[in-house]
């Protein structure tokens, strides 16, 4: 089992490469950004029809009082992602871009967004063209978006533009710089839309639908899901936060699915679609990547080390919020070969136990989507409707994981227990104990903490707050999801990683290079302790930052 994770331990350099691919990261950040939009669509979809599954129906027209803020928000997710998309590529382009010439974002988020319509939305006399605007056109979005980044990267390194006199100001002189590479890719995008129409009737976004649709029906099925969740939970036991590496190559499919699902319901059919956000977020992750709920519980009600008892019960209300980060480093599970079995196998188990229900006992799959920090057992429940068979299997899951884990950590805690007997425990974080903050250096200033969804960054950024406060220090620290930073960082000092992001140190430090501000990357046992321990924290930060003065 060593050897084994020895060997997948070494190929973490291009695992890393993979998650900071710019392709792939601007489609999470995108989704990022557009996630509002996918809340607050699910709102309006509970109210009108979570009262069904208690015999009430709404009239028709309180019903389309309803659905219209549904219609006019997840209803252009697609538009919106593909402007999102682009505008996160380009800022990545810019990275490598000379400072004097930069790709102007807001113009190819802009120019990705009219592209996308020209694409894939049909022409209508009156209403509103939700068609592909919507979820289905995800796939195209991801395609207009980065045609239109790299076609504005070729002509703005060129220097193919219209130029103007020194004299004209610098915004004005940025429109005319905008006009050749946003007209180009409109008229390219039309003349293609043209031809691509007449050739197979059609528009292009629902032809790339017909194109992939075996690739969705692939990844429904039981190898489909498991290569996808196996995939996930290998990268995170290496220390690589899985989701952002899988799901940028998945997201279209949760998406276009959810919104069948959808559909199916309405129409009192089965809604049978099994590769959903939901499954990813409250039934293979049932408490963050691994299935960790169970193990957690584990460790805080049943171990006989103390070391485990006291990790299961700090890391217990964070993991039933989906933040795992805590009994991930903290134990730690991740590069454990102890728990390399039950952390793949989990997860895979679990949503296949998911689409038995769905397969053969009748249960609608998600319909809705959910914050992804509603509680697991929850998340389930709401997410399929509220249905009794969906409760059913939030405890099936429960009993599931506790069979798969419990041998591995009947072995994992009587190992601890021996080295208790033999060492006692160790101070963790006993460098930062040797020094004494200067509160002057720290005074008003603002440090960052950034994680992969926002959850684990607040433990981080609340330890800070304590401290701050018990030492009458006015510093403010805020917490956020790597990818939605890049327009709010060059209003902090120090831009903290925590551990599942630290592959995007480089990147960062690009961005903060040119923002003359410091950030650093932790490592994971090094953040769990730091945020277990507020004088610690405001140390570390402290340390980084004395060189300010």
């Amino acid at each position: 089992m060593n050897k084994l994770i020895q060997s997948i331990e070494k190929m973490k350099p291009y695992f890393d490469a993979i998650a900071r691919n710019r392709y792939l990261k601007a489609i999470k950040e995108g989704f990022v950004s557009a996630m509002p939009i996918v809340l607050f669509s699910s709102i309006f979809m509970l109210l009108a029809y979570v009262p069904n599954i208690f015999g009430f129906y709404w009239s028709k027209t309180v019903e389309a009082f309803l659905l219209k803020p549904y219609n006019y928000s997840m209803g252009i997710l697609g538009l919106v992602v593909a402007g999102t998309t682009c505008y996160h590529l380009t800022k990545s382009f810019n990275r490598d871009m000379p400072v004097d010439n930069q790709i102007n974002a807001i113009s190819t988020m802009m120019c990705s967004m009219i592209g996308f319509m020209v694409v894939a939305v049909d022409s209508i006399k009156d209403g509103f063209a939700s068609g592909y605007m919507g979820s289905k056109g995800l796939l195209t979005a991801f395609l207009v978006a980065f045609f239109t980044a790299n076609l504005y990267k070729f002509f703005i390194k060129r220097n193919i533009t219209i130029k103007m006199p020194d004299a004209v100001p610098p915004n004005i002189s940025q429109t005319f710089k905008d006009v050749i590479p946003f007209g180009a890719c409109v008229l390219l995008l039309t003349i293609f839309d043209f031809f691509f129409r007449k050739q197979f009737d059609m528009c292009f976004a629902q032809a790339v639908i017909q194109v992939f649709q075996p690739l969705f029906t692939a990844a429904d099925g039981y190898v489909g899901l498991a290569i996808i969740y196996g995939a996930m939970t290998m990268f995170w036991f290496v220390g690589i936060q899985g989701p952002a590496i899988v799901e940028p190559a998945v997201a279209a499919i949760y998406y276009v699915n959810i919104a069948n699902n959808l559909q199916l319901y309405q129409a009192g059919d089965h809604a049978a679609n099994i590769l959903t956000l939901g499954v990813q977020q409250f039934v293979a992750t049932f408490g963050g990547t691994g299935a960790t709920l169970m193990i957690t519980l584990m460790f805080a009600f049943l171990a006989k080390s103390k070391e485990l008892r006291a990790i299961g019960r700090a890391s217990s209300v964070p993991v039933l919020f989906g933040v795992n980060e805590p009994i991930l480093f903290g134990a730690p599970l991740i590069l454990n070969p102890v728990f390399f079995v039950p952390f793949i196998c989990a997860p895979i188990l679990n949503v296949w136990l998911f689409k038995i229900f769905v397969d053969y006992i009748g249960m609608n799959s998600f319909l809705y989507i959910l914050p992804w920090t509603t509680p697991g057992p929850l998340g389930l429940f709401l997410g399929c409707g509220m249905a009794l068979k969906a409760a059913i299997l939030a405890i099936a899951l429960l009993v599931l994981d506790f069979v798969v884990y419990y041998p591995f950590f009947k072995v994992y805690d009587h190992e601890k227990c021996e080295e208790e007997k033999e060492k006692g425990l160790e101070e963790v974080g006993s460098e930062e104990q040797q020094i004494e903050v200067d509160a002057d250096t720290l005074k008003s200033k603002r440090i960052l903490v950034l994680c992969a969804g926002g959850g684990t960054s607040g433990l981080l950024a609340n330890a800070l707050k304590k401290a701050a406060e018990e030492k009458n220090i006015p510093l403010i620290a805020a917490a956020g999801a790597y990818g939605a930073h890049t327009d709010i960082m060059q209003d902090y000092d120090l831009v903290v990683l925590a551990p599942q992001v630290a592959a995007f140190y480089e990147n960062l430090k690009k961005d903060t290079d040119r923002l003359g501000i410091k950030c650093v990357a932790c490592e994971g046992k090094q953040y769990i302790a730091l945020t277990r321990d507020p004088d610690a924290a405001i140390k570390f930060v402290f340390k980084i930052l004395e060189g300010d003065n």
